[in-house]
């Protein structure tokens, strides 16, 4: 049921990818993390461990937990808390994964059927909650009350912010401030709540210092604005990218009548005529529209505009980053930044 480092980089033999020397300088507390999360995932129920199984050899590159590990050592940490915390990330976001399929009743994940499809919902939904229980018994483990209240505020605001995705389904008058609300929410704050529990695991005993306030404050920024990045990239890609290597649909977002910052954009600045194209196919089940769609993102420059978003945010990142300690660890979260803005090729 573990799941190899090497499996998760999935790199070449020649090294190429960029990620590999990431993951090989904190090589034992990744493995670490690996031998835990199928260690925690057992249960009794023969169902929970099937899935549980199911989701672990999905693999992914598991970004959240390698940033708790990167965070917390860069600012000097030296204790081995920073391996059970990752796994808190991991199960926070598998759990967040398994509701959302059953939400967008997606059938792919990651090139693999979702357990939703395999599974059914109902089945897939309590086998989330399962992974959110878990990861509160880890938590109460850790025994800190400053981790275990950003844990817990961010678990409630992704739920909101998966409410808010919810409720603004086909609406066209969504504007981006909105918008960039929901992914906040949704998407970079579990990406924050790592950097800023890794911090505080490194800091928090002596935060009354200055200087470590500010540093956890730059700490929780930088995986704040590494969480906005990634999903503009991710909406990008939507419009934009390989599906082969996506391992989903293009235009899913689309089909699933979600207003992404492209297609906020196009609704903004296109013509009225292929506005008003948008708008009926938002309204329509048919997919008949979706190349002449996608054809306008990138005619009316939403695409640039959104490449240009993620770029910023990417940048603000770099910023948080720059003002702290230089160690291996903080290179490597840089790294993982500028691989991430890289996927828009």
């Amino acid at each position: 049921m573990e799941t190899s480092t090497a499996s998760i980089i999935n790199h070449d033999s020649s090294g190429s990818n960029p990620l590999s020397q990431v993951y090989e300088l904190v090589a034992e507390e990744f493995a670490a993390v690996n031998h835990l999360i199928p260690r925690k995932l057992s249960s009794d129920v023969a169902m929970v461990e099937e899935i549980s199984q199911y989701i672990v050899e999905s693999g992914g590159k598991r970004l959240r937990p390698m940033m708790v590990l990167l965070s917390s050592q860069a600012l000097g940490y030296k204790g081995d808390q920073n391996v059970n915390l990752a796994a808190i990330i991991e199960f926070l976001h598998t759990a967040t994964l398994l509701h959302d399929d059953v939400v967008d009743r997606s059938g792919l994940r990651r090139g693999r059927v979702t357990a939703n499809e395999k599974w059914g919902n109902a089945p897939s939904v309590l086998v989330g909650d399962f992974l959110y229980s878990r990861a509160f018994q880890l938590m109460v483990e850790l025994a800190s009350i400053d981790i275990m209240s950003v844990l817990s505020g961010a678990t409630n605001t992704i739920a909101e912010g998966e409410v808010m995705q919810l409720a603004n389904v086909g609406n066209t008058e969504l504007c981006e401030a909105d918008y960039r609300e929901v992914i906040r929410c949704k998407t970079a704050l579990l990406f924050e709540a790592a950097t800023h529990t890794g911090a505080l695991l490194a800091l928090g005993n002596a935060a009354d210092a200055i200087q470590n306030k500010e540093n956890i404050e730059l700490m929780r920024k930088f995986g704040l604005h590494f969480g906005l990045a990634y999903q503009l990239v991710d909406d990008w890609l939507d419009y934009a990218g390989d599906a082969e290597k996506m391992g989903k649909n293009i235009g899913d977002d689309l089909a699933e009548s979600k207003l992404t910052l492209p297609l906020i954009q196009a609704l903004k600045t296109a013509p009225d005529a292929d506005r008003q194209l948008i708008k009926d196919a938002l309204n329509s089940d048919s997919q008949e529209q979706m190349p002449n769609i996608l054809a306008i993102v990138e005619k009316c420059g939403a695409l640039e505009y959104t490449y240009k978003a993620a770029v910023k945010e990417t940048d603000l990142a770099l910023e948080c980053l720059a003002q702290l300690p230089n160690t291996p660890y903080k290179h490597a979260l840089n790294t993982l930044a500028t691989f991430s803005l890289s996927r828009l090729g």
